[in-house]
């Protein structure tokens, strides 16, 4: 099975407040979207993730995410999102509102795995709630529970089947069960979840708010590092290279900015820091590129099920200049974490000529990173 995943996000429903598209609002520290991404980014069995977004919303999306733009109606968004995938051998796809930012993995794989046997499948909760049929705030009637189930998504299907389906459909429809039943399809029934609840008003995000705060272990270090000026021409700063009239000294290449954020991750791990991994005893890492130790944390970090939130780094000194290296050491320090640029921060500050950074005898750097496990 070679399975995508389609995230339906082109509503402008603004039903929760906040004054805008309840997709884009944050929760839990992140935006909803962010939070419905990760879910299926991370998923094992998931090959590919694209968007389907209103076209105001394009700039919103992460970095490297698939996008097109949807239609008039959810059916014509899907479609939209289905016509995108053709012919790129697809042969599954899981169709999941945006809103629904905490859906579980569990709940992903069940749909999965019923696909293995069955063209079409879907997460339902049945319903346990005694129904009645009302009228002017009176109570009117009562209708039969048996056989009544709370539709969820993601909602699952043989690429081919579903994208055939949809080309035959006409107008608009509640979900892609609907279609799909339409088309003369059987669809299982996988097994929901009541966290995996859709965000339509206020009180959604309270209760979302706790659920995903409930399931998230949120880590914080902090590195501090100081390398002394030694004879040279050149600085190696958050991997960039910077002509300078002295060179940093140490075992490795003396990447203090670096250095720091590495220990940093270290730190939130509670894994010590750079020479407890590489120690500066081993010829091995003399004058070691520092992008080494970087990397190596940042795998250690994801191999634990952990996502680098973001990271924070000053570098302190009075010489060089690094407001013009910024963005290039931000760059840099982006393409070595593989995260985006703009969850990592790089700035200075001077220590006002006093102490040794003020003497110009070295530099020194003080680093935060934030880990977060889902």
């Amino acid at each position: 099975m070679k399975i995508a995943a389609i995230l339906v996000a082109a509503g402008r429903g603004t039903r929760a407040g906040a004054g805008l598209p309840k997709q884009w609002r944050a929760l839990a520290g992140q935006r909803v979207f962010d939070w419905t991404y990760q879910a299926f980014k991370s998923h094992r069995d998931i090959a590919h993730v694209i968007a389907v977004v209103h076209p105001d919303d394009h700039a919103c999306l992460p970095a490297g995410l698939e996008a097109v733009h949807g239609g008039e109606t959810r059916a014509a968004s899907v479609r939209a999102g289905l016509e995108a995938l053709d012919g790129a051998g697809f042969s599954h796809v899981l169709i999941h509102d945006a809103a629904r930012a905490c859906v579980s993995p569990a709940t992903i794989s069940g749909v999965i795995e019923a696909l293995q046997s069955s063209e079409a499948a879907a997460p339902a909760l049945p319903l346990t709630d005694a129904l009645w049929l009302g009228a002017d705030e009176r109570v009117t009637g009562t209708q039969a529970r048996e056989g009544l189930y709370r539709a969820q998504t993601p909602q699952g299907f043989a690429f081919p089947t579903i994208l055939a389906a949809h080309r035959a459909h006409q107008g608009d429809a509640l979900d892609d069960v609907q279609i799909a039943r339409s088309a003369g399809l059987d669809v299982t029934i996988t097994l929901g979840d009541e966290d995996n609840l859709k965000l339509t008003h206020a009180q959604d995000f309270i209760r979302a708010e706790r659920i995903l705060r409930g399931n998230m272990d949120i880590r914080l270090g902090n590195g501090f590092d100081v390398h002394a000026f030694t004879t040279g021409d050149h600085v190696v700063l958050c991997g960039v290279t910077i002509p300078h009239n002295k060179a940093l000294l140490g075992h490795s290449d003396a990447d203090v900015g670096m250095h720091a954020i590495t220990d940093a991750l270290y730190g939130a791990m509670a894994e010590g820091d750079i020479g407890r991994h590489f120690p500066p005893s081993d010829p091995q890492w003399k004058g070691a590129a520092s992008h080494i130790f970087l990397a190596h944390a940042c795998t250690l970090a994801r191999s634990r099920g952990y996502d680098i939130s973001n990271i924070d780094c000053t570098l302190i000194c009075e010489q060089p200049k690094i407001g013009p290296h910024a963005d290039a050491m931000q760059a840099e320090l982006s393409r070595i974490m593989e995260l985006d640029s703009s969850r990592i921060s790089v700035k200075a500050t001077t220590s006002e000529r006093l102490g040794f950074t003020g003497r110009e005898e070295g530099i020194a750097a003080i680093a935060t990173a934030t880990l977060v496990k889902s």
